[in-house]
């Protein structure tokens, strides 16, 4: 496994990050469901449940987490803070490959204790590494109410788990770009992990960056150091060129 960037793959990926972090990328990507809305908690919530069903392909995970916001009548913010069982009826029939409806009830119900009392999900990161807000995140969820098969949508780092998912959502809220919406400032970007998928794996493996394609705690770690060589207080913006180089570039050798 490599240890540092090699000059020329330097280059190449300064030069991919150029190609894809563009205001056009928006529309290819989940982040556009959050930046339908204006208020910091409407971004919060829609950028959350987007993520967390952000899995499979892109198509459908668009189509799905746009179907979620109607579920939502397009008022995350209004609709977790008026929630009641109720709504329950209503919620179960929403579904997203292995995210049933149960999934959905225990996430908005669990949106619905937190923003009862705190302002923003910024404040389950605050004093604490990224690993360890990944880990706060998922035992707050756990005291909620919930069926086994809901646990899987929450990454557990303490097992490997490379928390794509979070890790993107965070890089949406914490970053401030063209793309990103920066819209929590008590984080800094240094402190972000790189969302290792399938897509950002395979690159890093061709380019030498990692030594096989499992995306793993242990390669985001590594890669991300890797990134920082780069960019000491900005690693995850590479993402971008990761990510494209092998979504949207057909020929590329797999």
């Amino acid at each position: 496994m490599s240890n540092q960037i090699d000059a020329s793959i330097a280059q190449l990926l300064n030069e991919k990050l150029k190609l894809y972090q563009r205001p056009e990328f928006i529309s290819t990507d989940p982040i556009q469901i959050p930046h339908l809305f204006s208020q910091k908690q409407d971004i919060e919530i829609a950028g959350f449940l987007t993520a967390i069903i952000s899995w499979g392909n892109r198509k459908s995970i668009l189509h799905s987490a746009h179907h979620l916001m109607r579920f939502l009548n397009f008022q995350p913010y209004h609709y977790v803070l008026n929630y009641s069982s109720v709504d329950n009826k209503h919620l179960k029939t929403f579904y997203y490959r292995t995210f049933q409806g149960e999934d959905t009830i225990f996430f908005v119900r669990g949106l619905s204790k937190f923003y009862s009392t705190q302002d923003s999900l910024e404040i389950i990161f605050q004093g604490r590494s990224i690993l360890e807000g990944i880990q706060h995140l998922r035992e707050w969820f756990l005291q909620i109410p919930h069926s086994k098969r809901s646990e899987k949508h929450l990454s557990d780092v303490t097992k490997g788990s490379a928390a794509k998912r979070i890790n993107m959502f965070l890089r949406w809220m914490v970053r401030k770009d063209c793309i990103d919406l920066g819209i929590w400032r008590t984080i800094d970007t240094s402190n972000l992990l790189i969302p290792l998928d399938v897509h950002t794996a395979r690159t890093a493996y061709h380019l030498g960056l990692i030594n096989n394609q499992n995306a793993n705690l242990k390669n985001v770690l590594h890669l991300t150091h890797l990134l920082k060589t780069l960019d000491e207080k900005d690693p995850v913006k590479y993402d971008f060129a990761l990510f494209g180089m092998s979504a949207f570039e057909k020929n590329r050798k797999k």
